[in-house]
């Protein structure tokens, strides 16, 4: 009889650099590498502003969770709502006692009304409480 290894655990990033995966080592380092640029090419203060911000949400998308989804997710989501067009559609439902009053004041039933059981089901079914009546003595 032959054994066959199971992969376990895949939905664990492996860490690559250090304590980090390779999508936090990348979003930490771009994250810097910005703000960097920033701090090369802006006045100072507005490159300290801007940098944190950026800092911050590469931090964020790096590190931090949702509902144990990653905050890349919960942004792409976000962004999604917020930019695609939505659809809201109100359909008006009667209320279930005058919908019950309705069925109630016309309840006729005719042969063709009732379910047709075929030989095969029915013995299936008798068979089944058999089992089950044998069972609960």
């Amino acid at each position: 009889m032959k054994r066959y290894h199971v992969p376990q655990f895949i939905e664990i990033e492996d860490k690559i650099f250090g304590p980090f995966t390779f999508k936090q080592f990348v979003y930490a380092i771009g994250g810097f590498a910005v703000a960097f640029i920033f701090w090369v090419f802006l006045p100072r203060f507005l490159a300290v502003l801007f940098g944190v911000l950026v800092i911050t949400f590469s931090l964020g998308l790096a590190f931090y969770k949702i509902n144990n989804r990653p905050f890349m997710d919960v942004a792409l989501s976000a962004t999604g709502y917020f930019t695609k067009s939505r659809l809201y559609l109100w359909r008006k439902t009667e209320k279930k006692e005058a919908v019950l009053k309705k069925t109630s004041s016309s309840m006729q039933i005719t042969e063709s009304d009732l379910p047709r059981v075929s030989r095969g089901k029915l013995h299936d079914l008798a068979w089944s409480l058999d089992v089950q009546e044998k069972f609960k003595k």
